[in-house]
């Protein structure tokens, strides 16, 4: 390798138009700045950014030709530009709705991939056979999963093809109002799992005197009561050892029922993938999220469904989006929730800005505008097609954006409700977790973190930033590995035993 090859390794420059550049390992002050007649001034940490121009105070400054933020002093070729001399302040954005469509270029049905799935009477498809208990208030969470624990350890070992009987419980239910935003998002989340198709049966366990009262639900849903979907709650059932038995007992015949399912060739157009990234860091929008978007892609060529969510964390590059979308109206949907979560916030006296977390920081992500800048990405390049509410269900095929948290479980779980029936989770700084019923395949940004964590990372996409692999082939390997997993090969995550803590609605709202 030549020196000047050695040079150009230690640093990546995502356009001709950016005035800064990452650096791929830990420059000290007189390295050089390899396609430039800088050098450094400062040490700049592993994927933290330096400048290559002067930058004047007040100044955008630039990534992936795109504002990141403004300088806040004059800062000189060779510095280290991070949240010292950066701040963000609100600055004109072009919504240009449906400039940047085209048409999808969509595999021929006879070529499409295929996984092994669960075809359910319903006609939805599952990547995984869970039975469910859910609770539609906190205090059932204890006997929910004493039922659950008790039909693993005593039942499960005669039904082998059953993945398992899962607990999610929560922490909310009551002291909340019986209508308004944050009642209707508990009950899409705890509907929207029970439909979940990665679930072939269902109890949902209450206490009886809670707001979220399971007889609402049904009735605002339209749901039948059947062999498969079976309610009850503690104080009807006479106590709780009376509801842990009575809970077994209704779930005894669902598990005969979901070891009876087998898995056939399904085409990769029933697959719903949920978009995610968790412990981001300066490589997340230059390796993972990038390269899972090309997955993305592909899965939508094939005739399925991706579903980026977050929406403070696309803040500030939502007019990426809207460029895509395939009509105003769709646009428009988008920029209606951002400006929720403007007055959201505010009414709560916070702000938009107040991204990236401290680990975030660390691993050299300055703003907001940058972190959503690098999120967007695991969105892809094709059109978006609709814009959904929290745990709304999704019934588009293509690339879709629903609204949520930044918080990984709160905007996960949501994800699932809608529809979901596989993840995709980047991570920069290594973020572990798991969403059942829905496998979760984890994407490491660098190969340090990936080696050091190997146990917990499913793919390695650091290797894009050492130079190994270009964006479409490491999204080549996603879209195989998400095939892989939702024909039943196990995530890290989900061999680790991931996934029954994660269950978080969001809750919005007054406890009262």
């Amino acid at each position: 390798m030549s020196e000047q090859s050695d040079q150009a390794s230690l640093t990546i420059r995502l356009s001709p138009a950016d005035n800064v550049v990452v650096a791929r390992a830990e420059l000290m002050p007189g390295a050089p700045i390899a396609g430039t007649n800088v050098t450094c001034l400062d040490r700049i940490p592993r994927s933290h950014k330096v400048t290559v121009v002067p930058v004047a105070k007040g100044e955008a400054i630039r990534k992936y030709d795109q504002v990141i933020g403004f300088a806040t002093d004059d800062i000189e070729p060779g510095r280290h530009v991070h949240v010292h001399n950066v701040e963000m302040h609100d600055f004109a954005r072009d919504y240009a709705f449906g400039a940047d469509t085209r048409p999808t270029d969509y595999v021929p049905e006879a070529e499409r991939a295929t996984f092994q799935g669960f075809r359910r009477a319903n006609g939805k498809v599952g990547t995984r056979n869970y039975i469910g208990v859910l609770t539609s208030v906190n205090c059932s969470a204890t006997v929910a999963r004493q039922i659950a624990a008790k039909v693993e350890r005593d039942l499960l070992p005669d039904y082998p093809n059953v993945d398992g009987v899962v607990a999610l419980t929560h922490g909310t239910g009551c002291g909340m109002a019986d209508s308004g935003e944050g009642y209707a998002n508990l009950q899409r989340v705890l509907w929207g799992y029970a439909r979940n198709p990665n679930f072939v049966g269902v109890l949902i366990v209450g206490l009886g005197c809670e707001v979220n009262q399971i007889d609402f639900l049904l009735e605002a849903y339209g749901i039948q009561r059947g062999p498969l979907f079976q309610v009850m709650n503690i104080q009807n059932a006479g106590g709780s050892a009376k509801t842990i038995q009575a809970g077994i007992d209704m779930i005894r015949p669902m598990l005969v029922e979901a070891d009876k399912a087998r898995r056939t060739t399904i085409p990769a157009s029933e697959l719903m993938l949920a978009l995610q990234c968790g412990g981001s860091d300066g490589y997340s929008g230059i390796t993972a999220n990038p390269a899972l978007g090309a997955a993305a892609d592909l899965l939508v060529r094939h005739g399925g469904t991706a579903v980026l969510s977050e929406t403070p964390e696309i803040y500030g590059a939502e007019h990426l989006l809207t460029r895509r979308s395939v009509s105003q109206k769709v646009g428009e949907k988008l920029i209606e929730r951002i400006h929720w979560w403007e007055d959201y916030t505010a009414r709560n006296l916070g702000e938009m800005n107040n991204n990236p977390s401290p680990g975030n920081k660390a691993g050299g992500l300055t703003t907001i505008l940058e972190k959503s800048l690098g999120a967007a990405a695991k969105g892809g390049t094709t059109n978006l097609v609709d814009v959904y509410k929290y745990a709304e269900p999704i019934t588009a095929k293509g690339f879709v954006f629903m609204d949520s948290p930044g918080y990984d479980p709160a905007a996960v779980t949501g994800q699932v409700a809608s529809g979901c029936n596989i993840i995709a989770f980047t991570t920069g700084r290594g973020s572990v977790s798991g969403f059942k019923p829905a496998p979760s395949i984890k994407l490491a940004t660098n190969t340090p973190m990936y080696q050091r964590m190997a146990d917990d990372m499913d793919i390695n996409c650091g290797t894009i930033a050492d130079g190994e692999e270009t964006i479409e082939q490491a999204g080549e390997r996603i879209f195989q590995l998400v095939l892989d997993i939702a024909s039943g090969k196990h995530t890290k995550s989900e061999e680790q035993g991931f996934g029954d803590s994660e269950f978080v609605p969001w809750q919005i709202g007054a406890v009262m």
